[in-house]
């Protein structure tokens, strides 16, 4: 991987950040956000298109993963996600909830 990972501290609003750097570009980015009574909410993952399906995201996800389970222990983490990172979830330990279809209509 020629991006670099880097982590930004939480916020006034307790928002973590990842951000994938190539080449002075920002190429990605990952967040999470810390909540009361010990909750962790796994928020937006973006990948630039021209960069996805190298990793980017993984890296980002595991980079955060490993974040969470260093400095977090006891919390209840959660997460929406696509169908595409579902995988990626279920192979951490996450069950699946109920299933949410977006949609939307201009007014």
């Amino acid at each position: 991987m020629t991006e670099k990972i880097i982590h930004i501290k939480p916020n006034n609003q307790n928002i973590e950040t990842w951000v994938a750097i190539n080449n002075d570009e920002v190429v990605g980015h990952i967040y999470m956000m810390i909540e009361n009574d010990r909750r962790i909410k796994f928020l937006d993952a973006w990948v630039h298109p021209e960069h996805r399906r190298k990793g980017i995201y993984r890296n980002l996800w595991e980079t955060r993963w490993s974040h969470v389970n260093e400095n977090y222990k006891g919390y209840l983490v959660y997460a929406w996600c696509k169908d595409s990172s579902l995988q990626l979830l279920t192979e951490k330990g996450f069950e699946s909830g109920d299933i949410c279809t977006y949609v939307e209509k201009v007014i």
